[in-house]
């Protein structure tokens, strides 16, 4: 994969759960190594979480990362309808819990989700990202409700205060079997032209095991590529 040179790269870490946080800590550190800058942490807040573990949040927050509400369990209460189950089988397995519900409860998810963060002294996050993007059936207006103002999708953000999608390109990391790896990698290619072509912002999707699987070097690669093009401070 070539450097997304020049290009406005925007680094998300996935997943950060209870029994992740060793994993999301070796990549915060990777991000470090090569100078780039904050990066949004995706928070699955329906786990058991400890006192300690809210206090790595908080100095991950204090230290500049943003901290986005992910979900609620990050795991579908069940498989429902057809196209739920097309997406399940080719892309997010049994993570999209927002195609398990109706409108009225993705909203009332992603309300939850965000005073959680507040209950436990977070902060109200602006940013939510529902799993693998799948953001289900629910309109601007209901959106509206649940206080966010950006939403993330496969496409780009919902600037939900505009009624408005902002496009970006996406890049993903998670091939746990060959024929993932492959996709991706196809994938990988498409977006990153897209985003030299078109001048979009490039996010980068990491999952905690990612720099473990079967990209792992690609990813290594491509931050040490995006490091180099950063200005020195």
């Amino acid at each position: 994969m070539s450097a997304p040179i020049r290009l406005d790269t925007r680094l998300s870490i996935h997943d950060v759960m209870p029994h992740t946080l060793r994993q999301v800590a070796d990549i915060l550190s990777l991000v470090d190594r090569h100078a780039l800058g904050n990066v949004r942490l995706l928070v699955v807040p329906g786990q058991r979480w400890t006192a300690d573990q809210i206090a790595v949040l908080r100095d991950w927050q204090a230290s500049g990362h943003e901290l986005a509400a992910h979900g609620w369990f990050h795991r579908a209460r069940q498989i429902r309808g057809w196209r739920h189950r097309v997406h399940a089988a080719l892309v997010s397995r049994d993570v999209a819990e927002h195609l398990a519900l109706d409108a009225n409860e993705i909203g009332q998810l992603m309300r939850d989700a965000a005073q959680w963060f507040v209950d436990q002294e977070l902060g109200k996050p602006q940013v939510y990202v529902p799993p693998a993007w799948a953001l289900g059936q629910i309109a601007f207006a209901e959106l509206k409700s649940t206080g966010y103002r950006r939403v993330e999708i496969t496409r780009g953000e919902l600037c939900v205060d505009q009624g408005r999608l902002e496009h970006q390109a996406l890049l993903g990391f998670e091939a746990d079997t060959s024929l993932r790896e492959h996709a991706l990698r196809a994938w990988n290619r498409t977006q990153l032209a897209l985003a030299q072509v078109g001048h979009l912002p490039l996010r980068i999707a990491i999952h905690p095991q990612d720099l473990q699987l079967r990209l792992g070097k690609d990813l290594r690669a491509l931050m040490a590529q995006i490091g180099a093009t950063r200005p020195a401070l």
